[in-house]
């Protein structure tokens, strides 16, 4: 047994699975202390390295793409100290975080690891049920359903439309930003009807804002976790498309059916030509909303 005790958490390595413990000081992000214990098998490990700072060390553990539902749902943008995969070693034990990290590589070498991208998770991601209270509503999900409930802050358009249900089979894929402080993130649940919507997080019923605490808005990505657990491996989809930047980035979503497509239309519509009659919707928002489902369609 290969081990290392920090105050930043423990990482022990029995020759077939790297169990990685958050620390319990306040130094360590309310994040890393939710997400909890993560066992990562061998076979998810690309690498790992002890990079050398100024006053401290710091492991880092690098899996393969596509092994782990959390680096696909957050897509490298977990804030460093966020980040269950690294490690801060206190100078006097980079001598142990070093052996540690020999163990690793020789059993990588010992069993032949790949370094190809996996073909399916390997780490299964958050537990079920799964809920979390953000700044602009509370987001839920139970393995099946996704359920929105909006906050009193959130915009008029939002509340309107009342809480939302989205099935698991309607989900295209997640997306997920965080809220840096700077900028506002947001978590958003593409669907067969949205996926080529355009509206803002602040004004998209399928979408979070995150504007508020960042240490709060960021455990949005554990419930992105859970549904990207969940929903078909990136290897089994269909070949990617362009996006607006002409980067493929995406997969082509499978339309519906033309008799269920054309009766979602019109059920978008009516809904919107509800929120317009109701004043919710302005006549410019209701213009630009009706041209981009239009479109969509």
């Amino acid at each position: 047994m290969a081990e290392i005790i920090q105050r930043d958490g423990t990482w022990a390595f029995d020759g077939s699975t790297v169990r990685i413990t958050p620390g319990l000081h306040r130094s360590v992000p309310l994040f890393r202390q939710t997400y909890g214990e993560v066992a990562v098998p061998l076979e998810a490990v690309a690498g790992v390295v002890l990079e050398p700072e100024r006053r401290r060390g710091r492991l880092r553990l690098r899996l393969r793409e596509g092994a782990d539902p959390l680096l696909q749902a957050t897509g490298g943008r977990l804030p460093d100290a966020a980040d269950p995969y690294r490690l801060s070693v206190e100078v006097d034990r980079t001598g142990v975080a070093e052996y540690v990290a020999e163990e690793i590589r020789r059993a990588l070498l010992l069993e032949r690891i790949p370094k190809e991208p996996a073909q399916a998770y390997l780490l299964p991601g958050p537990p079920v049920p799964v809920s979390v209270r953000s700044s602009d509503g509370t987001v839920s999900f139970d393995g099946s359903q996704v359920r929105i409930d909006w906050s009193d802050t959130s915009e008029r358009v939002k509340r309107a439309t009342g809480p939302r249900i989205i099935d698991l089979g309607d989900l295209v894929r997640v997306e997920w930003l965080p809220n840096s402080g700077h900028e506002d993130g947001f978590l958003r649940f593409v669907t067969r009807e949205t996926v080529f919507s355009k509206l803002p997080p602040e004004k998209d019923p399928y979408a979070l804002d995150l504007w508020g605490s960042t240490r709060r808005d960021l455990l949005t990505a554990l419930v992105a976790t859970a549904v990207t657990a969940r929903l078909p491996h990136p290897s089994s989809r269909a070949p990617a498309e362009s996006d607006a930047s002409g980067h493929a980035s995406r997969p082509a979503p499978a339309l519906p059916r033309t008799t269920d497509h054309h009766d979602v239309l019109l059920r978008r519509l009516r809904e919107l030509g509800e929120l317009h009659r109701d004043g919710v919707l302005t006549d410019e928002e209701f213009a630009r909303t009706k041209a981009v489902v239009l479109r969509g369609f």
